[in-house]
């Protein structure tokens, strides 16, 4: 409920309709068949617009998982080869550094010396050189082969955007969202903190809910 006496109205086309007082402002709105709905409760007078709140709360939810879908930190994956490693298990390899890669991901790739063989370490780095021109056109070398110990290792760094969700973690977020923001229907307004909803004097938020509603 808005409970100051003036408020600063934006009509529903974004324009300024100034000063006027809160039940003059409800009026226009009902009027007009739209809500007043205060986006700036700390500004001096509160400003307020016109606006279909439940269409407002929809696009808001909308933006809100959009903006969590881009929360995906980039993680840091692993691939061991072999020296000895044979084609098939290295083109599976590539094909999964991809992957790791067009996720957005940076794929570190180890290869493991057993026994004499890392008296041979160029074997590792030719094999590391040959991996990182494989998957060339999906990432670029951030760090050369370096040998530590008994394993010889570089750093692969994507060179696409992060993918944000899984296809069907997508599907489930859909699913969700059409479920969870659905516009509420007049009989049910929604009591969300924020912003306000005044449709009736009991209610939490301030929303004045126009008389057609």
């Amino acid at each position: 409920m808005i409970r100051v006496p003036q408020v600063r109205v934006v009509d529903e086309e974004g324009n300024q309709a100034g000063v006027m007082s809160t039940q003059d402002a409800l009026r226009l709105a009902q009027d007009r068949g739209y809500d007043l709905v205060e986006v700036a409760p700390m500004a001096s007078p509160p400003v307020t617009r016109l606006l279909d709140y439940g269409q407002f709360k929809y696009e808001q939810a909308r933006r809100e998982k959009e903006a969590r879908r881009h929360q995906r930190s980039v993680e840091f994956k692993e691939i061991r080869l072999k020296v000895k490693i044979g084609k098939g298990d290295f083109d599976t390899k590539v094909r999964r550094a991809i992957e790791f890669l067009e996720d957005g991901d940076r794929v570190k790739v180890t290869v493991q010396f057993r026994g004499r063989e890392v008296s041979h370490a160029y074997l590792g780095r030719d094999l590391l050189i040959r991996f990182a021109e494989q998957v060339g056109e999906h990432g670029t070398v951030e760090r050369q082969p370096l040998l530590e110990g008994k394993q010889m290792s570089s750093v692969m760094t994507s060179t696409h955007k992060p993918k944000i969700q899984k296809r069907d973690e997508d599907d489930q977020d859909e699913a969700s969202a059409e479920a969870d923001t659905e516009p509420p229907t007049p009989a049910a307004p929604p009591a969300e903190p924020a912003p306000v909803v005044a449709a009736t004097p009991d209610t939490a938020p301030a929303v004045a809910k126009s008389a057609g509603a």
